[in-house]
């Protein structure tokens, strides 16, 4: 058994080529796309982008290992354009897990992407279950090769893989069972985590962001009466035509490299969370032709980072090449220019309030 330290990173001989591997498959699946318009491989049902602001919590100034990169300076406000979207199933009544995507505008700092050093943004992506489904780049091929072979987002195969129970995947099987079983009620109501880490300076950590009490809006029938397949940005817009919202955004340091390993994220950390900003999401429209396209067309990934914020473990090292090739190809495919907005672009479709 390989010994790591807090915060090391371990980087198997086989991961290169596997992300190779998954790189090819993913580019079949997006060649098979519906046209016209070309949409993400994952997350491909936007429910709609809003904007907001991201403000550093006073309370970070107590603790160093808190007030590194974006969490720099206590009280400093970011404007923010957050993505909200289901992984993979259109009728929002059926169980999924439900992205939200925040890009942060004008931060400065080193990136890490050679080519974005000069780039001025910086994304934090989160779901709304605590851990990811695959352990590694070499489990991720045999995933999206099952993808493939059935054209499907259930890939069962994956977790069933023979007749010989001792060599299920189980633990990723009770993980896929509880994203198909997920269903939520509204958008701006459910806590979301980075499923993997990420830095803090020197230290490695996850991310959370949890709903203000305020968020939440009573009502039974609303909850458990009948749904439509679009009920989720139905939500959202009805939530935000005259109330904002507000979430906290938490970190949670790796304290047992064992425990709380930084190459598998489909264990859970079970370390403190320490609050290090608020989310603050103002009433807002946010459906006008001119913002879902925008939205769209945007760019996600976890690189999109600070050097103090790096991504670390093998699904993220995946990330780092297979988003930015689907992002490249999907843009292509679409006539779209691959780049980073500008807070000015963002700020034209969506007007501060």
């Amino acid at each position: 058994m390989i010994q790591l330290e807090l915060g090391q990173e371990y980087i198997p001989p086989y991961e290169a080529d596997a992300i190779a591997t998954v790189t090819q498959i993913n580019e079949r699946l997006l060649n098979q796309a519906e046209k016209p318009l070309v949409r993400r491989g994952e997350h491909g049902k936007g429910h709609g982008c809003i904007r907001g602001t991201l403000v550093v919590d006073l309370q970070v100034s107590t603790d160093p290992r808190l007030q590194v990169g974006l969490f720099k300076h206590p009280e400093q406000t970011f404007s923010v354009c957050i993505r909200f979207s289901n992984f993979s199933v259109k009728d929002d009544a059926r169980g999924d897990v439900r992205g939200m995507a925040i890009k942060v505008f004008n931060v400065p700092g080193e990136k890490a992407l050679d080519d974005e050093k000069d780039e001025l943004t910086q994304d934090i992506l989160l779901v709304d279950y605590p851990v990811f489904v695959v352990r590694n780049a070499k489990d991720y091929i045999d995933l999206f090769l099952e993808i493939e072979r059935t054209q499907s987002r259930s890939p069962v195969r994956f977790f069933i893989t023979g007749l010989n129970l001792f060599k299920w995947r189980w633990h990723e099987l009770w993980i896929g069972i509880a994203y198909r079983l997920k269903t939520i009620s509204s958008l701006l109501e459910v806590q979301y985590w980075s499923m993997t880490p990420y830095r803090l300076g020197k230290a490695a950590v996850k991310f959370t962001l949890i709903p203000s009490p305020g968020n939440i809006i009573g009502g039974f029938w609303r909850r458990l009466g009948p749904r439509s397949k679009d009920y989720l940005r139905e939500g959202m817009r009805d939530h935000l035509r005259d109330r904002g919202a507000t979430l906290d955004l938490l970190v949670q340091f790796q304290t047992d490299a064992n425990k709380m390993p930084i190459e598998d994220p489909t264990i859970y950390w079970s370390s403190p969370f320490h609050k290090v900003a608020t989310l603050v999401i103002p009433p807002q429209s946010f459906e006008s032709p001119e913002q879902m396209s925008f939205c769209e067309n945007l760019s996600f990934t976890p690189w999109h980072s600070l050097v103090d914020h790096q991504p670390l473990g093998g699904i993220n090292r995946t990330r780092r090449v297979v988003y930015e090739q689907l992002s490249r190809m999907r843009n292509r495919l679409n006539g779209v220019e691959h780049r980073e907005p500008s807070l000015a672009e963002f700020d034209a479709v969506y007007p501060p309030q």
